[in-house]
């Protein structure tokens, strides 16, 4: 009977294997591999190269913009925003939307969550937020600004919009990219305006970035 025996990695390296080089090729291997896939996916990426998406600002109503005398406000806001996909061959998930809305560069309502969703090929999609806030802290300016745009007849309104999103290529899905959305709704505004709500039906182009 034949005595069974094994040999170690000094035995190997005894009969001419380097058990070194084995370990070195192989992990030049998996890194080839690797690099292979991964150049594989920028390079597709490079091909589709997905646009950003677009957002338009449909429309806007104010119900309620009220200061009280210790500079608190109380807003009831409604806001639709049409999203755009542009990209033929990307989809888009969108993720931990929130909107807000600005006056002169400060916040004046909390931000309100919107429900996650997928957007494919050159597919749109209505995004409806309601806007509300009770005793909102604002600037001493907040007044005066405000009586400025209703003496000009105008009020302008900053609307934000922010969140992450994923691009879907085939089974491919990326990791998450935050983006902001900014809009701006110009109403009439001054004492010749009715008692009913501010309203804004424009259409106009947010700016986006990604």
């Amino acid at each position: 009977m034949s005595k069974l025996s094994t040999s170690s990695p000094k035995h190997c390296a005894n009969k001419g294997v380097n058990v070194e080089k084995l370990y070195k090729r192989g992990f030049y291997a998996f890194s080839t591999l690797l690099l292979s896939i991964f150049s594989l996916i920028f390079f597709i990426w490079l091909i589709l190269r997905p646009s950003k998406p677009q957002f338009y600002l449909k429309e806007t109503d104010i119900y309620q913009l009220n200061l009280s005398g210790a500079q608190l406000l109380n807003s009831s806001i409604q806001i639709t925003v049409l999203s755009k996909n542009p990209n033929k061959k990307v989809g888009i998930y969108y993720d931990q939307l929130q909107a807000y809305a600005s006056y002169k560069a400060q916040q004046i309502t909390p931000a309100s969550s919107l429900p996650p969703f997928y957007q494919g090929h050159e597919d749109n999609n209505l995004l409806t937020a309601s806007l509300l806030g009770s005793w909102v802290p604002v600037a001493p300016s907040f007044g005066y600004e405000v009586g400025r745009d209703q003496a000009s007849g105008k009020l302008f309104l900053g609307l934000k919009l922010n969140g992450h999103l994923r691009w879907k290529v085939g089974t491919w899905v990326s990791g998450r990219h935050r983006f902001n959305v900014d809009c701006v709704a110009v109403m009439a505004f001054g004492p010749n305006v009715g008692t009913g709500p501010l309203s804004s039906r424009q259409g106009t182009q947010c700016s986006t970035n990604v």
